[in-house]
């Protein structure tokens, strides 16, 4: 339970804590507590901080597809006959397939492995790789990975413009249907 004049606390405190998770360059307490324009203490936004943490078991990560993609394209990298360029080209794009996929509730329904092995697989089909990701290796059925990549190829039709600010230049150099 969070007393009601606590709850812009509680926020700032959760963001502190998701920002040392995350950003390289986190967000100062004193900025922080400027949010809510000094209503708090450091040491009041400190003690919550490890309540926070204790109540959450200081279990704080959870798999994104972010987390998932390098894995798979090491795999790729790994393979007999490994071209790295297309590893990384395919990389960039799906991961910008996958961070266009978070603003489409459509997508909630996928596991973030499956997302980020399906982004792997449309960017090489996209990409037109002569070795692709071998998709066996996330563990999932062919019929659901060829569902997922097609979901994804239609958010990609639809939003190929926004996908291509989200790429590399040179990678979206090689994407000439954007």
């Amino acid at each position: 339970p969070v007393a009601a004049d606590c709850f812009q606390l509680l926020g700032v405190t959760a963001l502190l804590i998701a920002c040392k998770q995350v950003e390289v360059h986190p967000p100062s307490v004193k900025e922080l507590l400027a949010l809510c324009c000094d209503a708090f203490t450091r040491q009041q936004l400190r003690n919550l901080e490890c309540i926070v943490l204790y109540r959450l078991h200081f279990d704080l990560a959870a798999p994104t597809v972010s987390f998932f993609l390098d894995p798979f394209s090491g795999v790729r990298l790994e393979a007999r006959g490994a071209d790295a360029g297309e590893a990384v080209a395919a990389r960039s794009l799906a991961a910008g397939v996958a961070e266009l996929s978070l603003a489409d509730y459509a997508f909630i329904k996928y596991a973030p492995s499956l997302l980020a092995a399906s982004s792997l697989g449309l960017a090489d089909r996209l990409l037109r790789h002569r070795s692709p990701l071998d998709l066996r290796v996330s563990g999932y059925p062919e019929e659901l990975l060829r569902d997922c990549m097609d979901q994804l190829q239609l958010l990609v039709s639809l939003n190929g413009q926004s996908l291509s600010l989200l790429l590399p230049l040179e990678v979206a150099q090689k994407c000439p249907w954007l």
